[in-house]
């Protein structure tokens, strides 16, 4: 790090934050940005991602928008830059600020006196705000959360959608988009979505060592519900138990306080003010235990929780390595135990199939934008269709992924210039859901591998799933904790994790890892597939793809 440009980060870093020294991820993010570059950086929990922004809004001229999901996270930024002497001023804008403060961030946001401007998607969806954004010409534009944009995220947030368009809106400043957990394929949806041009994309490194990861397998549902009880009740606090159902989130919590454990629910069908109330409890350490469903977790930052314990599998990998990256936080050793029957993995198909759209539907939604003969809102569509927002909101996807439709910067959906009419797009988006579907069927898949794993290392099978190189055994898992690692032989992997290859009927893809004997390979049109080695060898299912 020699250069002129290396030693400010580093200067900056020091005598504006505090920070000693910064990670290998978080000074190629900032370079980036401040070169000019787009980025997407991924970076676990705790390793500095709003650093990133900040040194780097401050190294590059003009002010610097960040978009964030939650007021809260917004609230917390604000007040981490102000209580820092010599960084710029910081200032939120959002439904809960007074109009006359409002009025006030905008103006010194144009008159230079405002570095940092922390604000939800749907502000963006106000033309008044984003003339008066456009006007004070951003230098930087941060989306925080970016797993948000996509419908691979464990976060997605419809109102993340119109954020290319705003970003054509803003005369194209440098993108930087963060998250903490994203495979692949959330990548580049990302990309796709913030119509990013070439960014520089960088892997932090995404391993959390002092968390230990384990499986307990059931037959019978009794079983698990015992065993879980059990085990809450003995493991050091606070904690969370995720549940896959509202219903059995309140059964659980009641259980458990019948027990003598403080816990409560917490869910989206809770009133606001509820759920607000038990969050603030737990932080605040006046509860032992919150029993959630995923609605619980984004913006909570405690960092003395002991485990995060599930009683289901999550949706994907994605999803189960950001909810159980909430333990731990403080450095200190911490669990993450699911508690498995593989009959529940029939309860996350189900919930899969709650967005997806047929070909009526997409053809339903094509004909309602051709008819508006203009910009039309996804509320319009869903009343003008009858299809629920979700199926809407798919649909809007598919078509824009066909080319056939764009997002504007109000979330307003219109025919593409390219594409006359909308329903000549279908057959494609058609396509594209049937490619959708595949890859979801085998991220459901992979989170099934990982918890009847046998004899590989779980933390290998995890960080490989995200693209991370890491051989195990880690030393901090169930399966190598029991010595139930084996020893691989030479020539055993024959393809490099992150090598592309060629199978005959799915064509090309990217290998990610070896598990009990056989490899994982994301392929481009049908998803994760996992191949027995012997087997590939045995018919040469695999070849390296040509350049």
């Amino acid at each position: 790090m020699g250069s002129d440009l290396d030693r400010r980060i580093e200067r900056s870093a020091r005598e504006l934050f505090g920070f000693e020294s910064l990670r290998p991820g978080q000074h190629d993010a900032i370079r980036a940005a401040v070169e000019g570059r787009d980025c997407v950086a991924v970076m676990s929990t705790g390793q500095g991602k709003s650093g990133i922004y900040q040194i780097a809004g401050e190294l590059i001229d003009g002010p610097t928008v960040v978009v964030s999901p939650l007021v809260a996270l917004q609230r917390d930024q604000v007040e981490s830059l102000s209580e820092r002497e010599r960084a710029g001023e910081a200032a939120q804008l959002s439904s809960s600020v007074r109009d006359s403060e409002r009025r006030d961030s905008l103006e010194r946001l144009e008159t230079g006196d405002l570095e940092f401007l922390l604000m939800a998607p749907e502000q963006l969806g106000n033309p008044a705000v984003l003339e008066r954004i456009r006007a004070a010409e951003p230098s930087l534009f941060v989306v925080d959360e970016a797993h948000c944009i996509s419908e691979w995220g464990h976060d997605f947030r419809p109102d993340y959608l119109r954020l290319g368009a705003v970003l054509e809106a803003l005369g194209r400043p440098t993108t930087l988009a963060l998250t903490a957990t994203a495979a692949p394929p959330v990548r580049e949806e990302v990309v796709a979505r913030l119509r990013t041009r070439g960014p520089e994309v960088v892997l932090g490194a995404l391993d959390r060592p002092n968390l230990r990861f384990s499986v307990e397998r059931f037959h019978e549902a009794e079983d698990r519900d015992e065993a879980l009880l059990e085990r809450v009740g003995d493991a050091a606090k606070p904690g969370i138990t995720y549940v896959a159902t509202r219903s059995g989130a309140e059964q659980l919590a009641r259980e458990l306080e019948e027990r003598g454990v403080r816990a409560a629910a917490y869910h989206a069908g809770l009133a606001g003010r509820v759920r607000a109330g038990v969050q603030t409890a737990f932080m605040d350490g006046e509860l032992e235990v919150i029993v959630a469903t995923t609605a619980f977790g984004m913006g909570v930052d405690k960092a003395d929780v002991r485990f995060v314990f599930h009683r289901e599998p999550s949706d994907s990998v994605d999803s189960y390595y950001q909810e159980v990256g909430r333990a731990g936080r403080d450095g200190e050793a911490a669990e993450a135990v699911l508690f498995h029957r593989s009959e529940d993995l029939g309860l996350r198909r189900f919930f899969a199939g709650s967005g997806k759209v047929g070909e009526d539907e997409l053809g339903a939604v094509a004909d309602a934008i051709a008819a508006a003969n203009g910009g039309v809102s996804i509320e319009e569509l869903r009343e003008r269709t009858g299809l629920s927002q979700a199926k809407v909101t798919s649909a809007v996807n598919r078509l824009e992924d066909a080319g056939a439709i764009l997002v504007g910067p109000g979330g307003e959906v219109s025919a593409a210039p390219s594409c006359a009419d909308p329903r000549d797009g279908v057959d494609d988006a058609v396509l594209a859901q049937y490619r959708r579907e595949a890859l979801e069927r085998s991220r459901l898949e992979m989170m099934r591998a990982y918890a009847e794993l046998d004899s590989d290392c779980r933390r290998e099978s995890v960080l490989n799933y995200f693209g991370e190189a890491f051989e195990g055994p880690c030393g901090n898992c169930d399966n190598c904790l029991a010595g139930r690692v084996r020893e691989r032989s030479v020539g055993e992997e024959p393809y490099n994790v992150g090598a592309r290859v060629f199978h005959a009927q799915w064509g090309g893809g990217v290998v990610h890892g070896y598990d009990d004997g056989r490899v994982t390979v994301l392929f481009d049109t049908v998803g994760y597939r996992s191949l027995g080695l012997d087997l590939v060898a045995e018919r040469e299912l695999l070849e390296f793809e040509a350049a």
